[in-house]
């Protein structure tokens, strides 16, 4: 346990990934009011908007008039997502706003790439070509290798660590041909096929390949092994972490509909902090605006802490006794 972080850095996703997947249209005022009340926890970074096709998800034809309502606060960091030279020129239109910087997006299942960015590996390399070259030029600087389906697909099957390395591979090959200083390479589960042993072996395979970035890791629940598997990187030091509130979100193009989405936030502050890793937020805050995003979507999350509450109530109680 002597590689256990200090601290860990979440980026709160619940809004960008909860609208995109919404099953009824959800009001921009209702959004706005989700990304505030976020802001109140204490979360370091929150990914507010997908700057993407309102033809492919629907869910965000409202991204700029979002992005544009919210209230910023200080000591929080607001990013969104695009795939684009077109989602970009978005995002520039607020920089006063938003926190931009680019990633390579491959994924290691070409049968998921297919899916989810509508090309195979060979052709996402040469479109994210012209993306950095977009970021370049706008001045964006590209930080992040970001390999999708990391760990298994639910169209291909199995993803090898080997799978998962030549997928870094090619997006470090890029960044090095391309002039990009990759500080960060994210690992997304983005189908639920991890385990904490497979958790161990992947970015054990991608430190021992490239030392000098560091791993941060895109979980989902899909199966229940989310929580696991975080714990399975903290204990090798893996010290940030993408997380949705109330386990809210989930790949529009993902095939399992009504699967678990992100690893709920509030469930991995409740982990880390209980094993003395600092988060910097507050996890009633955040499961109370757990309970506002269940309204603002209109079902029920999977988060389990939104049902069994937070222990501060229960440990107040235990020292007044």
């Amino acid at each position: 346990m002597s590689d256990l972080p200090r601290s860990v850095r979440i980026t709160e996703e619940g809004p960008r990934e909860g609208f995109q997947i919404a099953t009824q249209p959800v009001p921009t005022a209702d959004k706005i009011a989700l990304i505030d009340a976020l802001s109140a926890t204490g979360a370091p970074r929150i990914q507010v908007a997908s700057f993407v096709s309102p033809k492919r998800v629907p869910g965000w034809a409202d991204a700029d008039a979002v992005v544009a309502g919210f209230t910023p606060r200080a000591r929080v960091s607001y990013t969104a997502l695009w795939f684009n030279p077109q989602g970009l020129v978005r995002a520039l239109g607020f920089k006063d706003r938003l926190s931009l910087y680019g990633s390579i997006t491959v994924a290691a299942s070409e049968a998921f790439s297919l899916k989810n960015l509508n090309r195979d590996r060979t052709g996402q390399i040469a479109a994210q070509r012209e993306t950095i070259a977009a970021h370049q030029s706008a001045g964006v600087a590209v930080t992040r290798a970001s390999v999708q389906a990391a760990f298994g697909c639910n169209f291909a099957g199995e993803v090898t660590p080997a799978e998962a390395i030549a997928a870094v591979a090619d997006a470090m090959a890029l960044a090095e041909e391309t002039g990009c200083a990759i500080e960060r390479i994210s690992l997304a589960d983005t189908m639920g096929w991890a385990n904490p042993l497979l958790i161990e072996r992947v970015v054990g395979a991608v430190r021992a390949r490239w030392p000098a970035q560091k791993v941060s890791l895109h979980l989902h629940d899909t199966r229940g092994l989310g929580i696991p598997n975080a714990f399975a990187a903290l204990r090798m030091g893996v010290d940030e972490f993408d997380a949705a509130v109330g386990g809210a979100g989930g790949c529009p193009f993902a095939g399992h509909p009504g699967a678990p989405g992100n690893i709920a936030t509030e469930e991995l502050v409740l982990l880390c902090e209980e094993m003395g890793i600092a988060t910097g937020i507050d996890i009633d805050a955040m499961i109370a605006a757990g309970h506002l995003a269940e309204r603002v979507l209109g079902r029920t999350l999977p988060s389990a802490l939104l049902r069994g509450g937070s222990l501060t109530a229960f440990r107040a109680k235990a020292r007044a006794a």
